[in-house]
């Protein structure tokens, strides 16, 4: 339908960036884009190549029945996951998630990842959270589901706009933005604090948290009223 024209082309673009970012290999990873005027959000069809891709071929899904509202193949794996992560954040407008190397080996070793310099706290100035892991019946009840709800559990004392990736345990990362791009810039940005964490530690397994006065100059050198980074300071 032409009125989804626009919302499966945010969402092809921001797809074709999880390979160009080298955030996942063959047809690993999705990006989502959301339009919550017309309560549908465009996702990546699952098990297709990114090289096959076409805006054509995004699927359009109700965001409260994860209904196909338009497309002609699956929506991806990860689809309800998306769903909950819109209802509950509601001023989310993109939903990214890879299997990144780094990010993936933090979940899978079961780690937040520490805040350890300027770098993170360029973006956040708290570790990146890491979910509890599935119970063995929220596994066998609605898998995907139920890790958008671990999510949003993981996140009850958090604030998602000011936090906008995590760590789903023995999983991997999800992401989200203001857009479906600024969803994946997050991912990209996760995955060079992971990386840079893990060779922190390999070099020094005792290296400190950063101190929160550099926690704060950095975050706040980019964000809220006061930020003067960049043209716009």
């Amino acid at each position: 339908m032409a009125k989804y024209t626009e919302l499966k082309r945010e969402a092809y673009e921001a797809n074709m960036e999880i390979p160009k970012q080298n955030l996942a290999i063959y047809t690993f990873g999705n990006v989502s884009a959301f339009d919550s005027s017309l309560g549908v959000f465009a996702i990546k069809p699952s098990g297709v190549p990114y090289a096959e891709l076409t805006p054509d071929d995004m699927i359009i899904v109700n965001i409260e029945d994860n209904t196909v509202v338009d497309g002609n193949l699956k929506p991806s794996s990860d689809t309800k996951t998306h769903s909950v992560l819109y209802r509950a954040f509601k001023e989310i407008g993109g939903i990214c998630h890879t299997h990144s190397p780094y990010a993936v080996a933090w979940a899978q070793a079961l780690k937040p990842i520490p805040i350890l310099g300027t770098t993170h706290a360029d973006h956040l100035v708290t570790d990146i959270p890491l979910t509890d892991i599935l119970e063995d019946d929220a596994i066998k009840k609605d898998y995907e589901e139920e890790t958008g709800n671990q999510i949003i559990k993981c996140f009850k004392n958090l604030n998602y706009k000011e936090i906008e990736m995590v760590l789903v345990a023995c999983h991997g990362p999800f992401s989200w933005g203001n857009n479906a791009l600024k969803a994946v810039y997050n991912s990209r940005v996760l995955e060079e604090i992971a990386k840079i964490a893990f060779y922190s530690i390999m070099i020094n397994p005792h290296v400190p948290t950063l101190k929160n006065s550099l926690r704060e100059k950095h975050y706040f050198r980019k964000h809220g009223s006061g930020a003067y980074y960049g043209q716009n300071g």
